[in-house]
């Protein structure tokens, strides 16, 4: 027994050194955090290293003893015997430990690494934002081609006409496909911009979604089949969207290109996931404004 005592006294001032080893430069500060770390460190390791000791040296020397329950399993007994009071008393603390940093000890006044980033990201959005309060048409197209290679290019690539087409051409109009796709399977993912959403098949006949497909593909030129109709409800006779209601499908405009932004999109090809939180509503303008100078 005692040359574990020795042993644990050693692994104790050896565990401690190491910890101050690794981390010693941050406790060489005034903040109180950092020592009450430590401090908690240096509990932990000789609270473990006691513990480890003496169930080790009991597992070694003590015999079972007290009353059997009646209770067993596969003819295993229990015995009647009350926890130990160690781990009684260290669970107990554990409690009042809890408690203690959930009312007290938690910093809740302190520094902190992430209040500073939220205050500096914070303080930069603002003056972004009043930076480019007004900006000009210009000013937003070369600012939504410099988003647009960091955030868009990965898979629309660096000349916006898609890569390997596994991402949508934004210099023109949507392949017949992928008109044929969101007509027979609806698009409910920009609920936020147009609550109502788009259910499926609004066309049932074949005929139909092959002539409207053309049309709206094709750029609204030439006849307007009759089946059109149908979507003019929502998108337009035109095509140009009504507000709260249906999107552009003629153009890429701003309101539609904000609400594949936030909601992401799902369609033939794949599905593009949404970008809400990542880009603020003046780089969102910018991504818009660059889409719609590449189809002109």
């Amino acid at each position: 027994m005692k040359s574990m005592v020795i042993g644990g006294i050693i692994l104790i001032i050896a565990l401690i050194a190491g910890t101050y080893f690794v981390a010693g430069d941050a406790f060489n500060s005034d903040d109180y955090i950092n020592s009450l770390t430590m401090l908690g460190a240096v509990a932990i390791i000789t609270i473990s290293v006691v513990v480890v000791l003496k169930y080790v040296n009991q597992m070694k020397n003590d015999t079972a003893s007290g009353e059997l329950a009646e209770d067993k399993w596969d003819g295993i007994g229990e015995y009647k015997n009350p926890i130990p009071s160690g781990w009684g008393l260290a669970f107990i603390g554990t409690i009042v430990w809890l408690l203690w940093y959930w009312t007290v000890g938690y910093p809740t006044n302190g520094f902190s690494q992430i209040g500073q980033w939220n205050d500096e990201v914070n303080e930069y959005n603002s003056k972004f934002a009043s930076k480019w309060e007004n900006p000009s048409n210009e000013t937003l197209v070369n600012m939504g081609q410099s988003v647009f290679l960091v955030q868009c290019a990965p898979c629309h690539g660096v000349d916006a006409e898609g890569i390997n087409g596994k991402a949508q051409n934004l210099t023109s109009r949507m392949a017949k496909e992928q008109v044929e796709y969101v007509i027979k399977n609806g698009s409910n993912n920009l609920k936020t911009v147009y609550p109502g959403g788009m259910p499926p098949m609004m066309l049932t006949e074949q005929a139909d979604i092959d002539a409207v497909s053309t049309y709206v593909a094709g750029g609204f030129k030439g006849e307007q089949p009759a089946a059109f109709g149908v979507c003019a409800g929502c998108h337009g006779a035109d095509g140009a969207g009504i507000a709260y209601v249906g999107p552009n499908i003629k153009a890429y405009d701003e309101s539609l290109v904000s609400a594949v932004l936030e909601n992401g999109k799902k369609g033939s090809i794949g599905i593009m996931p949404n970008f809400k939180g990542r880009l603020n509503p003046t780089q969102e303008k910018a991504v818009s404004a660059y889409i719609q100078s590449l189809g002109e």
